[in-house]
C-alpha cells in the first residue's frame, strides 16, 4: 500500500480512506485545509491505481493498516475518515482494533449484502471494462458518480490503471461486506453521515450502525448523493470534522 502524507511535523494523526475506483485525492482538498494543525495520511487503497497490491479483501486491507498504525504510531490515531469502500474498511478496522483512534468519520456506508449485485459484477464488468479507458463512457461514469469536475482528470488517470481483476474484487468485496458485532466495543466517538439522495441500503446501512453502537452520532445530509460530502464539500467535511473533535 502506498501512503500519501500532508503535515508530517504535526504529532496528531488522521487517516483517511479514499471510496472504491478513486483515490487519496478523494480527500486532498481536506488534507490541504487541515495539515497546518494535523498529520494526514492518505493511503491508496490494494488493488487500486499506484497501491503496488491486488486486491485481496477488505479485512486484509484493514489488517494492513491496523499494522501500519502500529508500527509508526505506537497503535493510536486521532481520527480515522472513510467513504464508501474506505468506509466499510475503517469500519472492520474499528471492530477489530477498539481503541486504533479517538474518533471516526463514516460516509456513505454499505453494511447490507447484495448476493445478486455481487453474482452480476462479474460479468458486467467483463464486458464493459474495455469502454472504460474510452472518454466518452468514463466522462458518463463521472457524471453519474457526481463529483466535483475538478477530479476528472484524475479519476480518468486512475480509473484506466485500475486491472479487471481488482476491480471486481473489491467491488464484489463491497456487496458483500456486513456489520461485525464487535464493533459496539469501539472505543471511538463515532460520526456516520448518509447522503439523503443515497440508495436506500446506504440509508439502512448508516441507521444500522448508529443503532449497533452506543456512542455513534447519524447525520443524514437530506440534498447530497453517494459520496458527495467530502468529494465536493470539503470546507463542510473539515468544519464538522473539528467539530466532533471538539
Amino acid at each position: 500500500m502506498k501512503y500519501i502524507e500532508y503535515g508530517k511535523e504535526n504529532s496528531e494523526v488522521i487517516m483517511m480512506l479514499h471510496g472504491g475506483g478513486l483515490s487519496w485525492w478523494n480527500y486532498r482538498k481536506e488534507a490541504e485545509l487541515l495539515c497546518d494543525e494535523y498529520h494526514i495520511i492518505l493511503p491508496v487503497i490494494d488493488g487500486h491505481a499506484g497501491s503496488g497490491s491486488e486486491f485481496e479483501s477488505i479485512e486484509t486491507v484493514a489488517n494492513k493498516l491496523i499494522e501500519y498504525i502500529e508500527n509508526n504510531f505506537d497503535g493510536k490515531i486521532k481520527v480515522l475518515c472513510g467513504l464508501s469502500l474506505g468506509a466499510q474498511i475503517a469500519v472492520e478496522i474499528l471492530s477489530q482494533a477498539n481503541s486504533i483512534c479517538d474518533y471516526a468519520l463514516i460516509e456513505s456506508v454499505s453494511l447490507v449484502p447484495s448476493k445478486i449485485a455481487e453474482i452480476l459484477i462479474g460479468p458486467a464488468f467483463s464486458m464493459s471494462y474495455g469502454l472504460i479507458k474510452k472518454k466518452w463512457f468514463s466522462q458518463l461514469q463521472f457524471k453519474s458518480l457526481h463529483i466535483d469536475k475538478s477530479f476528472y482528470e484524475e479519476y480518468y488517470r486512475d480509473t484506466c490503471l485500475i486491472t479487471r481483476k481488482d476491480m471486481i474484487a473489491f467491488l464484489k468485496a463491497n456487496t458483500r461486506y456486513s456489520l461485525c458485532n464487535s464493533i459496539k466495543n469501539s472505543k471511538a466517538i463515532i460520526k456516520v453521515i448518509v447522503g439523503g439522495k443515497e440508495q436506500s441500503n446506504m440509508i439502512k446501512s448508516a441507521k444500522q450502525i448508529s443503532e449497533v453502537i452506543p456512542n455513534a452520532i447519524l447525520a443524514v445530509k437530506s440534498d447530497l448523493y453517494h459520496g458527495e460530502f467530502s468529494l465536493n464539500k470539503p470546507d463542510e467535511y473539515v468544519k464538522e470534522l473539528k467539530e466532533l473533535i471538539t
